[in-house]
C-alpha cells in the first residue's frame, strides 16, 4: 500500500491520470491526498472531480480557494471570473453530486507517517495554531459547509478582514479568518497578520512579513504540513514542510509525493519520492 500526496492539479485530469499511471496507481490498494485546488484554469474540471469521487476512500481531497469558488458560483454568490474554466461542471448533468460531494471534502488532514504527523493543509497555517488546533478550526468551517446554511457562509466567506486570528472571533468573521489562512495563506507578520497581494516566491516578502513556515516559534514547527497553492515556490521537501505546487495549470508539473521511510534526523521526518509529469497542455492565461 502506498500513500501519494498530489499538489494542486487545477482541472489537468490528463497530467493527473499519466501521473497515476506513472506510479500505478491502484484505489484498491493506494490511497491519493490532494492537496486543494482540484478545478479551474485547467481544462477539465469536471473530469477531475468525477474521477476522484469514484475513487470514493482511496481519494482524500482538500478544499482550496479553486474548489470554494466553484461552489461559490454554483450558488449564485459569486460571478465567474473570465478566465474559470468551470462551465463544464456547472453544466454537468451529475453537477449536483459531483457538488454535494466537494463540499463534504476537507480544510485540513491529519496522518501519522514513519512515526512523524504529517498535517495537510491547502495554502498554510497561522503561526499561533498548533495541529491540533488547525485540525479542530478546520472541523467548524467543515461543519457549516456540509450544512444546510452551506449558501449563507459562502455569502460571508469572502474579505481579506480580519487579519490576524484572535480566540475571541465568532461568527461569520472567525470562520473567514480560517479560510483565509487554510486557502490563501502566503506571507504573514510574526504576530501573525496575513497578506494575500504578494503572489511571488518567498523571497518576496514585503517589509515586516515572512513566509509563513519561516516564522520563528511557529506551533506546527513539530511535524511536517504539506500544502500546496504557492506556485512560484515549487517543490520545497524540509524536515516539517513539504511544498508540492509545482504550477501544473501554469506548463509547468504536476508532482506527487510517495511518502513513507525515515530520515536519521533526530525524530525522523516524513519521507518520500517525488514523482513528475509535465503539463505540456494549452492552459488558460492569466
Amino acid at each position: 500500500m502506498a500513500l501519494y500526496l498530489i499538489g494542486d492539479v487545477q482541472g489537468c485530469d490528463a497530467p493527473l491520470q499519466q501521473l497515476l499511471e506513472k506510479v500505478d496507481f491502484s484505489p484498491s490498494r493506494d490511497t491519493l491526498y490532494l492537496l486543494g485546488d482540484l478545478v479551474n484554469r485547467g481544462p477539465d474540471s469536471l473530469g477531475v472531480l468525477r474521477r476522484m469521487r469514484r475513487y470514493g476512500g482511496a481519494a482524500r481531497c482538500l478544499l482550496g480557494n479553486h474548489d470554494l469558488n466553484l461552489l461559490a458560483i454554483a450558488q449564485g454568490v459569486r460571478q465567474p471570473h473570465r478566465h474559470d474554466t468551470l462551465a463544464g461542471v456547472l453544466q454537468a448533468p451529475d453537477r449536483t453530486a459531483l457538488l454535494d460531494w466537494l463540499r463534504h471534502q476537507h480544510l485540513a488532514l491529519r496522518e501519522t507517517v514513519a512515526d512523524r504527523v504529517l498535517l495537510m493543509v491547502h495554502a498554510g497555517v497561522l503561526p499561533g495554531w498548533s495541529a491540533s488546533r488547525t485540525i479542530a478550526l478546520a472541523a467548524e468551517v467543515e461543519a457549516v459547509l456540509q450544512s444546510n446554511e452551506w449558501g449563507e457562509f459562502l455569502q460571508q466567506m469572502y474579505g481579506d478582514e480580519p487579519a490576524a486570528w484572535s480566540d475571541t472571533l465568532a461568527g461569520a468573521a472567525r470562520l473567514r479568518v480560517i479560510v483565509n489562512a487554510l486557502t490563501r495563506l502566503r506571507f504573514c507578520t510574526p504576530a501573525g497578520a496575513m497578506e494575500f497581494a504578494t503572489k511571488e516566491g518567498s523571497g518576496a516578502a514585503p517589509a515586516g512579513y515572512l513566509p509563513w513556515f519561516d516564522v520563528p516559534g511557529r506551533q506546527t514547527a513539530d511535524v511536517t504540513v504539506a500544502f500546496g497553492h504557492w506556485s512560484t515556490l515549487g517543490a520545497l521537501a524540509r524536515r516539517d514542510v513539504l511544498s508540492l505546487d509545482t504550477g501544473c495549470v501554469w506548463g509547468g508539473c504536476l508532482s506527487a509525493m510517495r511518502l513513507g521511510g525515515t530520515s536519521d534526523a533526530p525524530g525522523g521526518h516524513v519521507g518520500g519520492e517525488l514523482i513528475q509529469v509535465r503539463c505540456d497542455q494549452a492552459q488558460v492565461p492569466g
